[in-house]
């Protein structure tokens, strides 16, 4: 399993959407979704949850909890560190 930082997401990111910006413009606050955002639309959320399944054995299982996870980089990182905690 990969260690959650904000290195390996953003690694995770890049590598599964077809960003056009560069990595260091890619702050832990920078909205992914929305105005003033990285731009992602549903087919990079898409891929996101099952790049997230994949390298950390963790589904995203509803929209809402996709809605409040992929808000920034930050987000994400904290709700997998909370997910991670949960499981045995």
């Amino acid at each position: 399993m990969a260690e959650v930082n904000f290195t390996n997401l953003k690694q995770l990111l890049i590598k599964n959407c077809m960003l056009r910006v560069s990595p260091d413009e890619i702050q832990e606050n920078t909205p992914l979704f929305g105005p003033e955002s990285l731009g992602l639309d549903s087919i990079d959320a898409l891929q996101m949850t099952v790049a997230i399944e994949r390298d950390y054995g963790i589904a995203i299982k509803d929209p809402e909890t996709a809605t409040q996870a992929f808000r920034s980089l930050g987000t994400l990182k904290e709700w997998l560190q909370a997910e991670l905690a949960k499981t045995p």
